[in-house]
């Protein structure tokens, strides 16, 4: 299988957020800040690459039906493992996606890629898949996280472009994340056409 394709294909063909539309619980949560967006998609990616490996190294062993509790087993373990992880070495991304990181389990984008993916190739291809899809994650939820600080507080990653007071605060707030991702879509659409 071409590796190149496998990995363009999450990054701009079939994009998690951008084109696919999946993932919007933690897309539209934990974007508030560019930190937080990539702290979020960096989160999913790794799960999605382990998940991805043992699931295409498992596939034959499990029978077909148990075949999606298996996965969600395989799921569950890789998330408490990283939010552990996480605890320890990153407490204070741990307090700000809070919930939103157990909630990694239940993400419609592993599960489908898993089932899509995993469970019909082999073990290069599948983290390949992993890397392609969780970098696509990561960019959109980064970019939506940039333009909803920045537009907010007139800050990216906590650095000052503009005054603070020139900020419009419902780009912060749970509105701002449905109008910034619904015009980046636009863009992203147009940009593809």
């Amino acid at each position: 299988m071409n590796q190149i394709k496998v990995f363009w294909n999450g990054l701009v063909k079939e994009n998690p957020t951008f084109v696919l539309l999946l993932g919007m619980c933690p897309t539209l949560g934990t974007t508030s800040s560019a930190l937080n967006g990539m702290s979020m998609g960096l989160a999913t990616m790794a799960v999605l690459i382990f998940s991805n490996l043992i699931i295409s190294l498992i596939k034959n062993f499990i029978p077909d039906m148990v075949r999606i509790p298996s996965y969600i087993v395989v799921i569950a373990s890789l998330v408490t493992i990283l939010q552990m992880v996480i605890k320890a070495y990153a407490p204070e991304i741990d307090q700000s996606l809070g919930l939103f990181i157990p909630l990694i389990v239940v993400n419609c984008i592993i599960l489908g890629r898993a089932e899509a993916f995993a469970a019909k190739n082999d073990p290069l291809s599948s983290v390949t898949d992993g890397v392609g899809m969780g970098l696509g994650f990561t960019m959109a939820l980064t970019l939506l996280g940039g333009v909803r600080e920045l537009l907010g507080t007139g800050r990216i990653f906590s650095l000052a472009v503009f005054p603070e007071d020139y900020g419009a605060l419902v780009f912060v707030l749970a509105p701002g994340a449905f109008i910034a991702l619904g015009y980046l879509i636009a863009i992203v659409n147009r940009l593809k056409n």
